[in-house]
């Protein structure tokens, strides 16, 4: 990853409404990757991701390789 600027503002996702425990949000980086904090606690930090990682975790989330 060669740029952790976020430039974007962070998003949560659409599954973390009402009485969801499992909140995230993310943000894109000036790179093209994506940040991702914890909505409930954004004190433990943000991971960042490059644009490749990110991309073989959407294709891996499409595909269904990740249990809820």
């Amino acid at each position: 990853m060669r740029n952790r600027e976020i430039v974007t503002q962070f998003k949560k996702s659409s599954f973390s409404q009402g009485d969801q425990q499992e909140c995230v949000e993310v943000a894109c980086t000036a790179d093209g990757g994506r940040a991702v904090r914890d909505s409930k606690d954004r004190g433990v930090g943000t991971q960042f991701h490059g644009a490749v990682a990110w991309g073989a975790f959407l294709v891996g989330v499409k595909e269904g390789r990740f249990g809820r």
